[in-house]
């Protein structure tokens, strides 16, 4: 008889790989797997996995991304310190006129920051610059190195996933040629694709995300970003990335030259002559219709549909979700500031039986959705 686990987590991105490492830490038997033979092949493979705050003048996306950095970063300082360089990030203007937003900023900056002046700036080799603010506790991951340290703490299969049956009070999970794994609980995060179930309603959506690895000498002790990220020099190694096409065919719109257009910017920004290309990286980051992440409960949506057409009309049903069956998925551009918070989220519901954050709930998406058909 196959092995039966409590919950198995589908996806090894960094949502993937925090949901189990989360649950794992609360008792649970997991497994994860991913069709990939390794962790973060994709989205979170390309990321630059700046974990940083997010300025503006204080929406709600903003107050939960900033919780989301300052759970993370403790996270990851106390779980896998080698893998997050706490370099300090200085958020840029884009331009003059980006610059005069920065003073208003300020009152909604709840992490620790100073300024730095455009003369402070060009000493620490950073050029084309206005008066910015400096995260200090900021910091940059590395990207797959991460998701694969967190791997070897806890079971990792690849399987490639083709079907899932409910029956009896569990999973069963199949691929192509057959093979089986059972478990009462899923979380799914799939990223950007998802053809197991209707969910439509959460409005996913992938931005195709490229980051390249330089060999370099250039002593940038800091890292940056100016509408792309540039990494300090760690370990030899600066990072440049962004997300940044949102296209169905980004290797035409790059047309082979994914690293173009930020190796132009980035050298703007700080010296790039003695920069050497390592590596590429290039993957499709998932988000959500309305940029805030998605973690809790899947909808039964052929059943809302069948028990209460009126829901297409502007009904309010109570909602009926598919048993066991759970998401943490949608992260956006910042899948290493919100992966933690939500795995702890999703964790917390799942074990616990705590009610998830109404501003993650992809609930709150399902009956506008409706209302648009």
């Amino acid at each position: 008889m196959s092995q039966v686990y409590d919950t198995i987590v589908i996806g090894a991105g960094i949502a993937g790989c925090c949901a189990a490492f989360v649950l794992q830490q609360k008792g649970q038997k997991v497994l994860l797997v991913d069709r990939s033979g390794m962790a973060a092949s994709g989205g979170s493979g390309a990321a630059g996995a700046f974990v940083s705050p997010k300025i503006g003048k204080g929406s709600p996306l903003q107050k939960l991304t900033n919780e989301a950095f300052h759970f993370s970063q403790a996270f990851y300082l106390e779980y896998f310190p080698d893998y997050f360089h706490q370099t300090g990030v200085i958020r840029i203007p884009k331009d003059a006129e980006d610059a005069g937003k920065f003073s208003l900023y300020e009152a909604f900056n709840e992490s620790h920051y100073r300024w730095v002046s455009k003369e402070a700036l060009e000493t620490l080799g950073i050029h084309n610059a206005q008066d910015s603010f400096l995260f200090e506790e900021a910091g940059v991951c590395d990207a797959p190195e991460l998701c694969n340290a967190i791997v070897a703490q806890i079971s990792f299969q690849q399987f490639d996933v083709d079907q899932l049956i409910y029956e009896n009070a569990h999973w069963t999970i199949l691929n192509a040629q057959g093979a089986t794994l059972s478990t009462k609980n899923i979380v799914l995060s799939t990223g950007y694709q998802n053809t197991l179930f209707d969910m439509r309603y959460m409005g996913v959506r992938g931005t195709w995300g490229s980051r390249g690895d330089y060999e370099s000498e250039l002593d940038l002790k800091v890292s940056m970003h100016k509408s792309i990220s540039v990494s300090a020099n760690v370990k030899g190694i600066i990072k440049i990335g962004a997300t940044h096409v949102k296209a169905k065919e980004p290797c035409i719109v790059c047309n082979g030259k994914p690293l173009q257009v930020l190796e132009e910017k980035a050298a703007e920004i700080v010296d790039t002559s003695d920069f050497k290309l390592k590596e590429t990286f290039c993957g499709m980051r998932s988000g959500s219709k309305d940029y805030f992440p998605l973690a809790g409960k899947v909808i039964d949506v052929p059943y809302m549909f069948e028990s209460c057409p009126a829901v297409l009309r502007g009904a309010k049903p109570p909602l009926k979700h598919m048993k066991n069956l759970y998401i943490c998925n949608g992260l956006g551009g910042r899948g290493f500031v919100f992966a933690p918070l939500m795995a702890e989220w999703l964790a917390e519901m799942i074990v616990e039986g705590k009610e998830i954050d109404p501003r993650v709930n992809p609930d709150r998406l399902f009956l506008k959705w409706c209302r648009k058909l």
